[in-house]
């Protein structure tokens, strides 16, 4: 733009020869100079516009985000500068069109010979092809580089989330979480792929327009220069609004998504208790709730457009005013001032369109601020640790161990517990329901670290061990198991590095007391097990999660409660896999059940009450002694009681 502008003050003709191609006379064009500064004012106002889409460190969060965005294009980085480059190409063939048009203007007015039109309109259609072309090329490189974009951003977001420590899942509900890794990040990716590519696309445009306005008529530029501040600073605030209003739509999603998600997965709960009319009174609050909030996001929508649009127009009519004038005088000729209108209309388009992509670019920005929370978030638990041990015993220590949740820090659940386990002994954990069996599996999984105390595996502290060869040591089936969407074979291989073969599969399956079930299926293994397991029952469910540990072959196996759905038939088979399989000395067992009949063969057994053991030793020792474990043997009712 300033190029032009010098160009067109160096064509201005002295005042007194307005006839001859006499030299600019400065002294005589000191307004030039004002006039200089009044364009360079505007111009600089756009440029930082579109420095601040991705330069890291401009004001705002806008061209941070921006920036961190441009970081998941990878490799494919470069191919912003290429798109850039094809838009600005695609650009310059499209201004060919208002200005021959102004040319052929001036050509009909002065009579000149149809050669000249015929090669003009040529040449005019040969830069509009040609801007079409490298228009599709730019549109199909952008949106197959933000495509790749999203898969990238996605998978990143989901993989941080995987990271998080177990508090992190207790502490923010599962919908909400998905909305956050699916929904913010399809939104954000469309919004990018449509909104963000007008953005630069109208940018670029717009700073080619301006220069060519700049070379067509000085004074009607500097009329719509001067504009441009007004036609930012307002709808730039209504944009703040905006952008603040569509995060608390976004708020309010998670929370009707999560009331949904809520009752589905719990609908026999609430038949049981009728509620079904309170859940949906509950679901209609909060859509009500969104759809206020909507109704304000539309009404910041509309008034961001409607000053936009009525900015444009009053612009259009003081050109339309002003260029007649000139063209009245002589100052302009009449070709010269089409071809400005052309551009200047174009260049209105051009600052319309962008303010109305420049508040859901803003919108989008909204959404990636919530996902980079995730990415930014920094897990609340020891990092993976190196030790891959080759010979791995697999003796277990509880040392002095105590620990409390932490969203109830002041309630302690175990205290003080001391104990081991050893390779080829099975060690019960009995007492009654909330002494913190439960939570003694969770510690030897590390799913939580201790608050006192330590545990160690093999004389190592859990966290030092490799976070995936950890996992593959210490096996766990729970009372409640869960089990994927998925067939029985990728249930029982899941988490595994290397696939197993068939005969392996089968053989945990076997072992667990699965096998049955699975091969009387017409598709046995390739039959899929419903949502969350749903299409079994709960025995069957914990025989699968059985087989899905046992074929990792652990050095420590961990049954929490995890034959209370089984028949009598899978019962005495997970007894004999505990107490007689050939396996049994190369693994440590921990055995939390409320079926004191199965733990009679334990080589020990502690009882734990309060958070501590207060009875340790044999089935025999201890109903000699006719303690705590004495007294639940003998009570009325417990499984497998004495009548």
């Amino acid at each position: 733009p300033g190029l032009a502008l010098f160009r067109e003050l160096v064509s201005w003709r002295a005042p007194e020869d307005a006839d001859s191609a006499g030299h600019l006379h400065w002294e005589g064009r000191l307004d030039a100079f004002a006039f200089s500064y009044w364009a360079a004012l505007p111009a600089a106002t756009l440029w930082y516009k579109i420095r601040s889409l991705w330069v890291q460190g401009a004001r705002g969060a806008f061209g941070l985000a921006m920036s961190r965005l441009l970081v998941f294009l990878g490799p494919e980085k470069s191919h912003v500068q290429f798109i850039l480059a094809l838009v600005f190409l695609s650009c310059f063939g499209e201004m060919a069109i208002p200005f021959f048009t102004g040319r052929l203007t001036d050509w009909i007015v002065q009579d000149e010979t149809a050669a000249a039109f015929t090669q003009n309109v040529t040449l005019m259609s040969v830069l509009t092809i040609a801007s079409a072309v490298l228009e599709f090329a730019a549109d199909g490189i952008y949106n197959s580089t933000m495509g790749r974009m999203h898969s990238h951003l996605q998978g990143e977001v989901f993989q941080a989330v995987l990271r998080q420590e177990t508090e992190f899942f207790q502490k923010n509900q599962t919908g909400e979480i998905t909305s956050r890794v699916t929904d913010d990040t399809s939104t954000m990716s469309e919004s990018l792929s449509s909104d963000l590519s007008l953005l630069l696309w109208y940018l670029i445009r717009g700073l080619c327009l301006l220069g060519l306005m700049l070379w067509a008529s000085p004074s009607l530029t500097m009329i719509t220069l001067v504009a441009l501040p007004l036609l930012f600073l307002l709808p730039e605030k209504m944009g703040k609004w905006y952008k603040a209003l569509a995060e608390q739509v976004q708020e309010s999603l998670a929370k009707s998504s999560q009331v949904a998600i809520e009752v589905l997965s719990a609908m026999p709960t609430v038949r049981s208790f009728a509620n079904e009319e309170g859940e949906a009174q509950k679901f209609r609050q909060k859509l009500h709730e969104m759809m206020v909030l909507n109704r304000k996001e539309a009404l910041a929508y509309a008034v961001n457009l409607w000053t936009s649009s009525l900015s444009g127009m009053l612009l259009k009519v003081g050109i339309l005013y002003f260029g007649g004038q000139l063209v009245t005088s002589g100052s302009v000729s009449s070709g010269r001032l089409v071809t400005f209108i052309l551009y200047q209309i174009q260049f209105t388009i051009a600052v319309e369109v962008l303010l109305s992509s420049y508040p859901r670019v803003q919108k989008a920005v909204g959404f990636s601020e919530k996902i980079f929370e995730y990415l930014d978030r920094v897990p609340n638990c020891p990092k993976s640790g190196s030790l891959a041990s080759l010979t791995l015993r697999g003796s277990v220590q509880f040392q002095d161990v105590s620990f409390a949740y932490p969203n109830r820090p002041d309630v302690p659940v175990l205290q003080g517990l001391t104990f081991t386990l050893r390779p080829g002994e099975v060690t019960a954990l009995v007492g009654p329901n909330g002494s913190g069996k439960s939570t003694v599996a969770a510690l030897l999984q590390n799913l939580y670290q201790p608050t006192e105390g330590q545990v160690l595996l093999d004389g190592e502290p859990l966290p030092k061990y490799e976070h995936r060869y950890l996992h593959r040591q210490v096996a766990a089936v729970g009372q409640e198991p869960l089990l994927f969407g998925r067939s029985f074979k990728e249930n029982i291989a899941y988490g595994l590095v290397q696939e197993p073969t068939m005969e392996e599969i089968t053989a945990a399956a076997v072992e667990s007391g699965a096998h049955g079930f699975i091969s009387e299926l017409s598709e046995g293994y390739d039959t899929e097990v419903g949502e969350a397991g749903s299409q079994l029952s709960g025995g069957q469910r914990q025989a699968v999660a059985l087989a899905r540990a046992l074929i990792r072959k652990p050095r420590v196996l961990i049954l929490d409660d995890a034959t209370s759905a089984l028949d009598a038939n899978s019962q005495s088979l997970v007894e004999r896999l505990l107490y007689e399989s050939p396996e049994r000395g190369s693994r440590s067992v921990l055995f939390i059940t409320q079926r004191l009949s199965s733990v009679e063969q334990a080589d020990h057994i502690l009882f734990l009450e309060g958070g501590t053991i207060i009875e340790a030793g044999t089935h025999q020792q201890l109903m000699t002694n006719e303690g705590r474990y004495w007294a639940m043997v003998q009570a009325p009712g417990r499984p497998g009681a004495p009548e």
